[in-house]
């Protein structure tokens, strides 16, 4: 049986809210016909960054460079690697202290950094507590999911 005009359907949105959870997006959106749902949610405590807060070139907050590393940083136990595909930036906003650097002490959900997609700020929290060892790739770099971010020991 169709659905009213103007009812949406509730499990769509819980399918949406599931998909959300497990992916680690902080917002999702899909438009079908003149109907448009919006499923986010915002589990961080600063103000919800836009796209306008993010550096506009690469490089923008100066990092240390990473240490070269000794075999497959994929493989290291403590690796952090990218729950989507966008790109990658260390601090909330240009100019701005990055949320981490190596050496910092981290505790799990910690903010390590922000991936942008498609025009969503996405806050990468730590898995696990422990020292950021190593930075695996560069300021304002894009990234793929799955992709080695940092590592934490």
């Amino acid at each position: 049986m169709p659905k009213p005009k103007g009812e949406f359907d509730h499990e769509l949105i819980r399918d949406l809210a599931r998909l959300l959870e497990e992916t680690g997006l902080s917002e999702i959106e899909i438009q079908e016909g003149a109907k448009r749902v919006r499923v986010s949610r915002h589990a961080f405590t600063a103000a919800p960054l836009t796209a306008s807060a993010v550096p506009a070139a690469l490089g923008a907050t100066p990092v240390p460079a990473p240490a070269p590393i000794q075999g497959d940083p994929g493989v290291h136990p403590g690796v952090v690697t990218s729950p989507m595909v966008g790109t990658a930036y260390f601090a909330p906003a240009p100019g701005e202290k990055p949320f981490v650097e190596v050496g910092a002490k981290v505790t799990a959900g910690d903010t390590l950094l922000i991936i942008e997609a498609m025009k969503t700020m996405n806050q990468i929290p730590a898995p696990r507590a422990g020292t950021v060892k190593q930075v695996l790739i560069e300021d304002g770099q894009p990234v793929e999911f799955g992709e080695p971010l940092m590592i934490i020991e």
